[in-house]
């Protein structure tokens, strides 16, 4: 099996998958300057249709997936306040081993998130 990186988001203040929010996936390069691989949204079952990450793709490295949690509640009409809370959550992580699979899901509401190394 080849290594790769899965993600998913669930909505703990209603209890279902997040749909539609969009997800990005940085690389820090040796100067810690990000630089962005993939954008991609959420699907009925919040997760990606795809990995971010697969086979070649996956390698050793600093990398951090950007959640914009903000635009996903603010779309499902929850009132956040102005600025919201929480906007944009970034997990920042390393992926020592490319063979393996990294999962990092993602539980989120309105005041605040939650986060591990998934299976």
């Amino acid at each position: 099996m080849t290594g790769r990186l899965t993600t998913h988001v669930l909505d703990i203040s209603i209890g279902k998958p997040a749909y539609g929010v969009q997800v990005e996936l940085w690389l820090a390069g040796s100067d810690n300057h990000f630089e962005c691989l993939k954008t991609s949204s959420t699907n009925e079952d919040g997760r990606l249709n795809q990995p971010l990450l697969a086979g070649e793709s996956m390698k050793r490295g600093i990398y951090e997936i950007r959640f914009h949690v903000g635009d996903y509640f603010r779309n499902r009409g929850t009132s956040l306040g102005d600025p919201s809370f929480l906007d944009c959550v970034p997990i920042r992580f390393g992926i020592s081993d490319p063979a393996s699979h990294y999962h990092v899901p993602l539980l989120i509401s309105p005041g605040g998130y939650s986060t591990y190394r998934g299976s």
